[in-house]
Formats: C-alpha cells, sequence, structure tokens
C-alpha cells in the first residue's frame, strides 16, 4: 500500500471558495495572523491557479497553501505548479489520490461512506474529507474511527461553523474544512480575522 507524505493532524483548513487574485493576499495574511496554517483555493473560484501562486508566494513559508474541488490529474499538475502542498476533493478518486501521492503532496479525497474512504486509503491517503459532514455526523466519524487505520485522519467539512466545530473536536475529527461560516465572496480581510479568531478560538479549546 502506498503512503502518503504525512499523517501529522491537519487542523483546521480555511476555504477560500470564490476568492479573486487580487483578494487572496490580504485574506490569507488574515487568516495566519489569525493562526490558521493551512489554507485551500477552491478550483471553481475566479483564476484559482493564479491565487494559489500568490498566496503561496506571499505566506507559504508559514501556512499550507493549496487546491480545492481537485477532479482530475491535470488539476493536480496545475495544481503543483501553482505552489499547493494539499490537494483537496469532494470525492475519493484513486487516480487523483495517487498522483498527489506521487508528488509528494498531501490528498484529502471526500468520502460519504466506509467504503470510500477505504477506497481512498488504499489508494494512499491519510486524511480523509467527510463530505458533507452532516450526512455522516460525529455518531458515523466515531465509527469510522474504529474501523480505520489509526494514522488515518478524518476531517468533517460542509456544515461545519461556530454552532458544532466543538462537537466535532470532542468527537476526535484531526481538522475541519471552513467555508462560508468563515469566507463568503467580497469579504474583507477584517471581517475574515474576526472570524478566523472566533473559530480558531473554539478549536483550540476543545480539539483533543
Amino acid at each position: 500500500m502506498s503512503t502518503s507524505a504525512t499523517t501529522t493532524t491537519t487542523g483546521l483548513i480555511a476555504i477560500l471558495r470564490g476568492i479573486t487574485p487580487e483578494e487572496v493576499v490580504a485574506v490569507g495574511s488574515a487568516l495566519v495572523d489569525a493562526g490558521f496554517t493551512t489554507i485551500e483555493v477552491p478550483l471553481n473560484s475566479p483564476r484559482p491557479f493564479e491565487s494559489i501562486e500568490r498566496l503561496a508566494t506571499a505566506v507559504g513559508d508559514v501556512c499550507v497553501v493549496g487546491a480545492g474541488t481537485v477532479l482530475s490529474v491535470d488539476d493536480v499538475v496545475r495544481s503543483e505548479a501553482a505552489g499547493s502542498r494539499i490537494i483537496v476533493s469532494p470525492n475519493s478518486d484513486v487516480e487523483v489520490i495517487g498522483a498527489a501521492v506521487a508528488r509528494n503532496l498531501h490528498p484529502y479525497p471526500g468520502a460519504a461512506t466506509p467504503t470510500e474512504a477505504f477506497s481512498a486509503v488504499g489508494a494512499g491517503a491519510r486524511s480523509i474529507k467527510l463530505f458533507p459532514a452532516d450526512s455522516v455526523g460525529t455518531a458515523g466519524m466515531r465509527a469510522w474511527r474504529a474501523v480505520l487505520p489509526a494514522e488515518v485522519e478524518l476531517l468533517p467539512v460542509g456544515g461545519v461553523d461556530r454552532t458544532n466545530l466543538a462537537e466535532w473536536a470532542a468527537a476526535g475529527a484531526g481538522g475541519a474544512g471552513l467555508g462560508t461560516c468563515l469566507y463568503r465572496p467580497g469579504d474583507s480581510a477584517g471581517t475574515v480575522r474576526d472570524r478566523a479568531l472566533a473559530l480558531m478560538n473554539i478549536w483550540s479549546a476543545d480539539a483533543a
């Protein structure tokens, strides 16, 4: 079985869906100031590779920058060239996972069932994105945790916000992807920083 580059616990991932290259450095810097160490730019954002490149240049020495909504091997190649170090997908595509692992990138494939999760692990993933998280729930995540290899971390994405982040942390999540509760297109860097600080405080207080 292949292994990915790292098994380090991820923590919180900021998902900047809809961000533009003109905004990304200010918003990304605000997130770093608030304590975030991982930022994802989904590829269905405007000019995403340009945003990834700008962000990686600006904060890549202190923050892991990566691509989200990665659906093909070509996306993996282009994301790496732009400066991505993580590859996040909504599904478990073994070719995408394998391409990421082969390039020493860290894949985060999405899974909604144990079968998908085990397929992703078999392809080399060591971080599984529970997506959509509200369909799996914390009870479901605990059940997955009991049967998946111990080194595999589980990260809920989709519907995670200030109201339930502590519950996910208490259930043993290795992190969480935070989207609209953190950033919406057009939000100022200051607004994002305030939300990020509040979410980071919850996570820091409740994560195992």
